[in-house]
């Protein structure tokens, strides 16, 4: 398989993570422009941001966690030449489960939900990382 494919999932990816800060741009306007922020402690204190605005930021510091050591490990992948459909699949699914984590953090915001749908984003990073670890391995 071509190893430059696995940078589509991390583009996807990158693209996401500015879609919420996009996202957060317009609902902290929107809350400015309601009224439903503390003016006076809005640079250093989050407490002064309603929680929709609450709910975004979270979920933007979110996309700098877990997706971290994905595009670690994609970058692993590529520099071992160890890219291959079952890593390419994952990654694409890692991306897909971020997606979703979005959707439900950004949304309902229902705990056992994003919790799930985060463990099985998790578990897909544990398995490209062993996959990382065979390329490691093929490559001796």
């Amino acid at each position: 398989m071509e190893s430059n494919l696995i940078f589509y999932p991390v583009v996807a990816q990158i693209i996401l993570t500015f879609g919420m800060f996009i996202k957060l741009a317009i609902v902290k306007s929107r809350a400015l422009a309601n009224n439903e922020v503390d003016l006076d402690r809005r640079a250093l204190h989050s407490d002064a941001w309603p929680d929709s605005v609450l709910k975004i930021t979270n979920n933007l510091n979110n996309q700098f966690e877990t997706p971290v050591l994905f595009y670690a490990l994609c970058f692993m992948l590529w520099a071992l030449n160890s890219v291959t459909f079952i890593s390419f699949t994952v990654a694409w699914l890692f991306v897909l489960l971020r997606v979703i984590h979005i959707y439900v953090h950004a949304g309902s915001n229902f705990v056992p939900v994003r919790k799930k749908v985060f463990m099985a984003s998790s578990i897909l990073l544990m398995l490209l990382c062993v996959l990382v670890v065979n390329g490691l391995v093929m490559a001796n």
